[in-house]
C-alpha cells in the first residue's frame, strides 16, 4: 500500500516518488538518487555521444567500398553498445529493465550482417538520443544541478563565510558576495547585492538556502524523472499501434461459447 502522504506520477518509476512533506523528501533517497542519474548523464553522455557519433560517421563515410563492410557492422555494434550504457542507468529511476530489440539479418554473409542494423530503424532511435539530444539534455541537467547544488553551498555558507575576501583601495574585507557589483567596496552606494560579513548573516542565508533546497528538490526530482521517460521512450523497443487490436483479433469471441452450446439446426 502506498504511503498516503506520497505520490507518484503516472508511467514512472518507483524508485523515485515524491512526497507531499519536503523534509521527507529530502531525507527519503529520491534527490539524491536523481540528482545521481543527471550527474551521471553529464559525465558519461559527451563520451557515449562521441564515440557513436565518430563510429557512424566513420562508417557512412567508407560505406561505398569494400572497407566500409566491416566498419558498419562494428559501428552497429558500438551505437548498441553506448546505448545499453544508457539501458543500465535507467535502473535508478526505473524498477523494471530496459531492453533494446534490433533486428536480425534473414541472410548470412558480411553484406547482410553489416547492412541490416541501418535498415532498422531502433539503431536510429539510440543515435538520435546518444548524439541528437546530447546538448539539450545536457544543458537541462546542468542547469538544474547547478541551481540544487547551489543552495546546498548556501546551507554551508556559515561554516566558510569568512574565508572569501574582496579588496578595496588596498584594504581586504572578508566574505562572501552575493552579487556582482560592489564599486565602493561592500557597504559602499551603488552595491547590487549582499556582502555576507558576519555570522548572523550567514545563518540567514543558511536558513534560505535550506527552504530553497527543500522546494528545488521536486524540480530536480522531476526533471530526472523527465529526462528518463525521454531516455526510455527511445530506447526501448518501438510499440506497435495495432497490437490492442490485433489482441482482440486473436482472442476467442464472445459468440464461440454460443456456437458450442446451441445445437446444429436450432
Amino acid at each position: 500500500m502506498r504511503h498516503p502522504f506520497s505520490f507518484v506520477l503516472p508511467e514512472t518509476g518507483e524508485r523515485l516518488p515524491l512526497y507531499r512533506n519536503p523534509v521527507r523528501l529530502a531525507l527519503s533517497a529520491s534527490p539524491w538518487r536523481a540528482a545521481r542519474y543527471l550527474a551521471g548523464y553529464l559525465l558519461m553522455s559527451w563520451a557515449l555521444g562521441s564515440v557513436a557519433g565518430i563510429a557512424a560517421g566513420t562508417a557512412a563515410m567508407f560505406a561505398v567500398t569494400l572497407a566500409g563492410i566491416p566498419l558498419m557492422a562494428a559501428a552497429a555494434a558500438v551505437v548498441r553498445g553506448c546505448a545499453n550504457v544508457e539501458r543500465r542507468r535507467l535502473r535508478l529511476v526505473f524498477p523494471e529493465p530496459v531492453l533494446g530489440r534490433y533486428r536480425q539479418a534473414a541472410a548470412p554473409g558480411r553484406i547482410a550482417q553489416a547492412i541490416t542494423p541501418w535498415k532498422d530503424r531502433a539503431i536510429w532511435r539510440d543515435l538520435g538520443y546518444l548524439v541528437g539530444l546530447w546538448l539539450p539534455l545536457g544543458i537541462m541537467d546542468t542547469v538544474v544541478l547547478s541551481i540544487w547544488a547551489w543552495f546546498i553551498g548556501w546551507m554551508t555558507l556559515p561554516v566558510w563565510y569568512w574565508a572569501p575576501w574582496m579588496d578595496y583601495h588596498g584594504r581586504r574585507f572578508h566574505g562572501y558576495q552575493f552579487g556582482f557589483y560592489f564599486p565602493h567596496g561592500p557597504d559602499g552606494p551603488g552595491t547590487v547585492g549582499v556582502f555576507v560579513d558576519s555570522l548572523p548573516k550567514a545563518l540567514l542565508v543558511a536558513l534560505a538556502g535550506l527552504l530553497l533546497f527543500l522546494a528545488f528538490n521536486y524540480v530536480l526530482v522531476l526533471t530526472a524523472r523527465a529526462h528518463a521517460r525521454i531516455t526510455r521512450s527511445l530506447l526501448r523497443p518501438p510499440t506497435d499501434p495495432l497490437a490492442p487490436a490485433k489482441e482482440v483479433l486473436t482472442r476467442p469471441g464472445p459468440l464461440g461459447s454460443l456456437h458450442m452450446q446451441i445445437p446444429n439446426g436450432s
